[in-house]
């Protein structure tokens, strides 16, 4: 049986995303955000820089282990299916990654139909730097923007703010942007900044727009939703993180 969406608007849903979106009805959201497990593949669980006396942060959660490209690739592509049934027909769908998952995922978007409309990179502007001197350092994330299929026309794009955020004049699809500060940073390994949320938001929908984030996390797309006059529906399987969003978004427990 379906929800009724009325009953789940502004709300966080506990549960399995795969589980939880069937139960939505289709054609439902105008804006959908992902941010998915980038299987990165770390194999320790505790990293020490190259002077061997500080730990790197990784990320060592159990959402982030896959046993094989086959079984990731399987499950962006289960997401990524039924997300685009609750689209509506003109909305948009953006999806964020690195260089570990983000051609695949890319790949998996065009072999089922999504026609791309832009890639925006995110340049750190306090990356983490490449301790070991063996590679660049890595210091961008991309995110791809989509539409259901080639012949969408009529989606949001607010081109004043696209301005206003790339670099020059014209839009650029290149945001510089720091990652989450000391005070933003809340107890999650791939937080992403309220900033970076912002303007996803602020160019791709309007107020009073319904926006879905079924890998919420710390639930920052809900929180920058309703900064900005968006409704917006969460999905989250950890539970450690669902009590976090509700008493980050003053939701009732």
């Amino acid at each position: 049986m379906f929800y009724h969406i009325e009953n789940i608007k502004n709300t966080v849903i506990q549960g399995d995303a795969l589980e939880v979106l069937k139960r939505i009805p289709p054609e439902v959201f105008d804006m959908v955000f992902i941010d998915p497990p980038y299987f990165l593949q770390l194999k320790r669980k505790r990293l020490k820089r190259w002077n061997s006396k500080t730990l790197v942060k990784g990320v060592f959660e159990e959402w982030d282990r896959f046993s094989s490209f086959e079984e990731y690739d399987g499950f962006i592509e289960s997401l990524l299916l039924e997300v685009r049934r609750v689209m509506k027909p003109n909305a948009t769908l953006w999806v964020m990654g690195t260089y570990h998952n983000i051609f695949r995922v890319g790949k998996i978007m065009q072999d089922l139909g999504f026609w791309i409309l832009n890639d925006v990179i995110w340049v750190k502007t306090n990356p983490m730097p490449n301790w070991l001197g063996v590679r660049f350092t890595n210091a961008t994330e991309t995110l791809i923007w989509a539409v259901k299929d080639k012949s969408v026309k009529n989606y949001t794009f607010n081109r004043e703010y696209a301005k206003s955020f790339g670099i020059g004049k014209i839009g650029a699809n290149v945001w510089l942007l720091p990652t989450c500060s000391k005070k933003e940073r809340l107890p999650h390994p791939t937080q992403k900044p309220l900033e970076l949320l912002k303007r996803v938001i602020l160019t791709s929908t309007k107020e009073g727009d319904l926006i879905l984030d079924p890998l919420a996390g710390t639930g920052t797309t809900g929180y920058a939703a309703k900064m900005l006059g968006r409704d917006f529906v969460l999905i989250e399987k950890n539970p450690q993180y669902v009590q976090l969003i509700k008493e980050r978004l003053s939701l009732p427990s």
